[in-house]
């Protein structure tokens, strides 16, 4: 029963969602023949485990393969955010082939969640909290926000614009992503979890988890909180959801392309972020190829993507 409601709700999630407004499909499958260059960072990263992309992807395709309650939790989340399985299958088998190694078991992903309630973590940079570096005038645009996401967004856009590699009465900021600077406690660039989620998105898409799975909101106070939910699998796997949702609706409404059948254009967004901001781009590019006389340029998957589409018809055959 419960499943079927979790059905029910994200149809109508999606259909709230999509509206009537008209959307070209992007189709299955690769644009690309060959599979777009994987970054430098990825290959090293790999190369100092010692183990190749291939061995990484085995592992976490075993992984899915061997657990059938983690097929079956995929499988409900996807259908609470009104989407295929295939764009979590997507999103999870990326992150473990080009970021970290999946581990063996769901369980040490549980233990992991709860190793952080006793962590004393915290959002910081330079001693200074980053809630109370979001009280600087800077941010004042973004107190009439109302949505997590939205919220969220806005003062990463401040961070960009007023802070990020410039000097602000007297101090010094790096040059650097506003997650990797205040989100991430251990060293930058560090995502968790099954889905390898950074604090930061989570946070963006609290809202929409607390009103689709009923979740409890996350607090940028509670570090420890926030990182227990991206460890733990069965808090985890909504979130991931969430963010892929949040594309699908972003391009089609911003850039007017339901890349909804086509888990290799997600899976690249969950790579790379702010859809937003790429369906905007996108939109502009086409605009001016239609001005021009030029056909429209269609979403195009990076080599984490590629891969996904590569491997989709075995992926799909374990569900």
């Amino acid at each position: 029963m419960k499943k079927l409601i979790l059905v029910i709700l994200g149809l109508a999630l999606a259909t709230a969602m999509f509206s009537a407004e008209a959307a070209t499909l992007v189709p299955p499958g690769n644009r690309n023949a060959e599979q777009p260059d994987i970054p430098g960072a990825s290959s090293r990263r790999t190369q100092a485990t010692n183990t190749t992309f291939q061995a990484k992807y085995r592992k976490v395709y075993a992984l899915l393969r061997n657990d059938a309650d983690l097929r079956d939790k995929i499988k409900e989340a996807a259908a609470a955010y009104g989407i295929d399985p295939m764009h979590i299958v997507g999103a999870i088998v990326g992150e473990h082939t080009y970021n970290v190694d999946a581990y063996d078991r769901l369980q040490t992903y549980y233990v992991k969640a709860i190793s952080y309630l006793s962590s004393r973590l915290s959002f910081t940079y330079d001693g200074e909290d980053v809630s109370d570096f979001v009280q600087r005038p800077e941010f004042a645009r973004c107190a009439g926000k109302s949505g997590s996401y939205d919220l969220w967004e806005c003062r990463e856009q401040v961070w960009n614009r007023s802070f990020r590699g410039k000097t602000v009465g007297g101090e010094s900021f790096p040059n650097d992503r506003f997650g990797a600077t205040f989100f991430q406690p251990y060293y930058a660039g560090q995502t968790f979890g099954l889905g390898q989620l950074n604090p930061l998105t989570a946070l963006q898409m609290s809202d929409l988890v607390h009103k689709v799975s009923g979740l409890p909101e996350l607090d940028v106070s509670d570090p420890n909180a926030v990182y227990k939910t991206i460890m733990d699998p069965d808090l985890t796997l909504p979130y991931v959801a969430a963010t892929i949702r949040k594309s699908i609706d972003a391009y089609r409404s911003i850039a007017g392309f339901d890349i909804s059948a086509n888990p290799g254009i997600t899976s690249t967004l969950y790579n790379t972020g702010n859809p937003e901001q790429r369906a905007y781009a996108l939109k502009v590019e086409n605009d001016r190829r239609r001005a021009a006389g030029e056909s429209e340029k269609l979403p195009a998957e990076n080599y984490y993507g590629w891969l996904v589409n590569d491997k989709l018809p075995e992926l799909k055959a374990l569900f």
